[in-house]
């Protein structure tokens, strides 16, 4: 999810006469090289009359601005405008050459002639000496050096806005124990070239954007919405080419660090540069950030005007579908996480798990209280995906759109977390009693069994010192329903079916049973399997009829005006 940015910069010097200004080199426009996508950019100079540019690109390939002003000028401003689309990017989304991975390496020849601006060392002083030969150099992978080398600085340097020009040696910072972003910067980048790793110095927009959110654990980040002038450095690596570190946050660069200018030095990186008559100034320095555009995320969600006017859209979306007589049908499938452990294989990459079950329960029955009280909960089985041993479950809510409650008893709905203990004769009355409530035969009730052929040729299967309850098969599934099955008896019934047919009985809607007519004995057998006894019927085995003989259930069509429901549809006790 993308946040636009507009990013104003605004540098103006006032000057106490008339003065001339020599060629002015302004180095304030992306460079080619940034990761941040820039929708907009301008520059705008102050006197707008009376100037030349010329727009060139060095030789580091940095766009600059080559600013003349022939007559003499009392002021002189640089106004930059741009918006930037600041959408999250992974700094550590690269691969590298296989002799790269592990540092330290040595770069091949050629590439090293080419990168030699960018080796060039400075002398080493005392304190700086010593902290070069501090650094553990036992080979790593070299995104681990880097980033251990990153921490250190930011944890030793501290940071300090410091308004004198220039930029501290090494030195003078690792001396002093702090300094400002640029000193931090070139003391990496000197401390990885006398390592041997080519580094070059940023000078940039930082922007910085207020969390949706605090965090959970440890700093939040900004407090509020910033934009600054910063720098930091970038390291050339084989396969991955330049990749930005930022020691004053001890951070790899991402989509909030904009370069501007990177150069061997940081005198060819200052953002403006150049000559002028002697004179006092004064200097007026001003930066602001100001979200344009974000998009709605799980953090951020829509606002309450926005909720209204998408309602209000989705109304007179409507009105033309009823207008001109289209009828639509809908689906999808929501996903949620859960708030406590995002990280748990079931939220990832896991399909189902028994806390994802619960969960669900609980998340559906909520949804019923707030959306639909009195709806009927039906907690059933989904999709059946290739290589998985169950169906996968699905839970639905049914409710009826002018309030009447279609279930009026929750006491009756079962906790699943519980275990009743109910078994084939709890089946056996339940099913009974049902046949009673609906009028049907009690005697066309069907015990349905496991398969016991099919069971016992499986058992014969295994080897000799292998029994079902301590089966060596390799697939767990496999050995759990075994050993279950066997425990439980193969003579022992599993449940119960009534073949049910809806039908109309004295004029009224109702339903109709009769016999079940099976192969060989008239036994139930069952097929194998893990799920419910509902979904392992022998549906195969039920006598063939023509197709002109058979009583074909066509759908009703949903579109089919219907006479209003009954306010009570509960008309037995």
């Amino acid at each position: 999810m993308a946040i636009h940015v507009a990013l104003h910069h605004r540098t103006a010097y006032r000057y106490d006469r008339p003065v001339r200004l020599g060629p002015q080199v302004i180095r304030l426009r992306p460079a080619p090289h940034c990761r941040t996508r820039i929708l907009s950019y301008s520059l705008t100079l102050t006197p707008e009359d009376g100037n030349f540019v010329n727009w060139q690109q060095d030789a580091f390939s940095n766009h600059l601005a080559r600013v003349v002003y022939p007559e003499l000028v009392r002021e002189f401003a640089v106004t930059v405008d741009l918006i930037a689309e600041l959408a999250v990017y992974n700094p550590f989304d690269f691969f590298l050459e296989p002799y790269a991975e592990r540092f330290p390496f040595t770069y091949d020849r050629g590439l090293a002639a080419e990168l030699s601006p960018y080796l060039r060392k400075r002398p080493r002083k005392p304190r700086f000496a010593a902290f070069v030969a501090s650094l553990d150099l036992t080979p790593v992978r070299s995104i681990d050096f880097l980033v251990a080398l990153n921490s250190r600085i930011n944890a030793f340097v501290k940071y300090v806005i410091r308004l004198e020009p220039g930029v501290q040696t090494p030195e003078q910072t690792l001396t002093l124990g702090s300094g400002s972003c640029r000193d931090s910067a070139w003391l990496m980048v000197q401390t990885l070239r006398h390592v041997g790793l080519a580094a070059r110095f940023v000078s940039g927009y930082l922007i910085q954007l207020k969390a949706d959110q605090k965090a959970l654990d440890g700093p939040s980040g900004a407090e509020k919405d910033f934009t600054d002038l910063h720098a930091w450095c970038e390291v050339y690596l084989p396969g991955a080419g330049w990749v930005g570190l930022d020691p004053t946050s001890g951070l790899f660069a991402g989509e909030g660090h904009i370069p501007l200018a990177c150069s061997p030095e940081p005198s060819s990186a200052a953002p403006i540069s150049g000559g002028v008559d002697e004179c006092e100034t004064k200097f007026d320095f001003a930066m602001a950030v100001t979200r344009v555009y974000e998009s709605p995320r799980v953090t951020l969600p829509y606002s309450d005007e926005q909720w209204r006017k998408i309602g209000s859209l989705g109304h007179a979306i409507d009105a033309d579908l009823r207008k001109h007589d289209v009828r639509l049908t809908m689906g999808g499938e929501p996903t949620f996480i859960s708030l406590d452990d995002p990280d748990g294989p079931e939220w990832n990459f896991t399909a189902v798990s028994p806390k994802k079950r619960a969960l669900s329960g609980e998340l559906i029955r909520r949804l019923r209280h707030k959306f639909a009280p009195g709806a009927l909960l039906h907690y059933g089985q989904g999709k059946w995906y290739p290589g998985e041993p169950l169906p996968r479950w699905a839970l639905a809510a049914y409710w009826r759109k002018d309030g009447v409650p279609v279930w009026k008893d929750d006491s009756l709905i079962a906790d699943e977390a519980k275990n009743y203990g109910h078994g084939p004769r709890e089946a056996k009355e339940l099913a009974t009693r049902l046949a009673q409530v609906i009028g049907v035969n009690p005697a066309h009730l069907l015990p349905g069994y496991e398969d016991a052929f099919y069971y016992t040729w499986k058992e014969r299967r295994l080897p000799s010192n292998v029994t079902p309850e301590k089966s060596q098969l390799k697939s767990k599934e496999e050995r759990a329903r075994l050993a279950q099955i066997f425990q439980a008896g193969l003579g022992e019934v599993a449940g119960y079916a009534l073949p049910l047919q809806r039908a109309t009985v004295a004029g009224r809607p109702g339903w109709m049973s009769g016999s079940w007519f099976l192969r060989d004995d008239e036994t139930l057998w069952l097929l194998p399997g893990d799920s419910p006894m509902g979904l392992r019927l022998p549906i195969d085995s039920i006598p063939w009829v023509a197709d002109k003989d058979y009583p074909w259930l066509w759908p009703q069509d949903p579109s089919q005006k219907l006479p209003a429901l009954p306010k009570e549809w509960w008309a037995r006790g």
